[in-house]
């Protein structure tokens, strides 16, 4: 159990989450989906039991060792008002990325995309992201996640905001991305999953 205001829903959760494999976690909202990459990522601690990565408990680790082989893609990923560069950079575990580093992590995630703006990577994302589309957010903060060679990915809803052609789109830089990683997909519908 853990400090929040559903803490029964995962009593007694016993779960093993196969190495450079996908896991999926289906279920309707509030039934601790969230909380348990909540938990992998020691935003929650458990008040009893454990999680372990590995065969060690995620206490023992140093946060930033933890955090640095960790990538979330939520639903709706925060971009910042500054470049496409610096937006996909801002997830690795080094200040020092090269544009080398952000241009493999964007072909990656199918952000072809950015070669269409004037500015390229130099373009500005906008507060919030609102200079691009809901597809096109979602390819940068995946690029964001790849540029940090994750070894555990954690997707929650990453798809669910998106139309049909969007995320499709999506769904192949998410594939891309997933190859050889531990990968943890939380979503609402097995047919998103599938």
């Amino acid at each position: 159990s853990f400090p929040t205001r559903r803490s029964s829903d995962l009593k007694g959760l016993n779960l093993k989450i196969q190495p450079h494999k996908m896991t999926a976690i289906v279920g309707d909202s509030g039934a601790g989906k969230s909380t348990i990459t909540k938990l992998v990522s020691r935003l929650y601690d458990p008040q009893d039991g454990q999680v372990l990565i590995d065969g060690v408990d995620v206490k023992d680790l140093e946060l930033s060792s933890l955090h640095s082989g960790i990538s979330i893609v939520s639903q709706t990923p925060t971009l910042f008002n500054a470049s496409l560069a610096d937006n996909i950079g801002y997830g690795a575990c080094s200040s020092a990325y090269s544009m080398e580093e952000v241009k493999k992590a964007a072909a990656l995630a199918n952000c072809d995309f950015v070669d269409k703006f004037r500015g390229g990577f130099d373009t500005f994302a906008g507060a919030g992201g609102g200079q691009l589309s809901g597809g096109q957010k979602q390819r940068i903060a995946i690029a964001r996640a790849a540029i940090r060679h994750p070894r555990i990915l954690m997707l929650d809803e990453a798809t669910s905001a998106l139309d049909a052609e969007n995320e499709m789109q999506v769904t192949e830089a998410l594939e891309n991305v997933m190859k050889g990683r531990t990968t943890l997909v939380i979503a609402h519908r097995l047919s998103t999953v599938k």
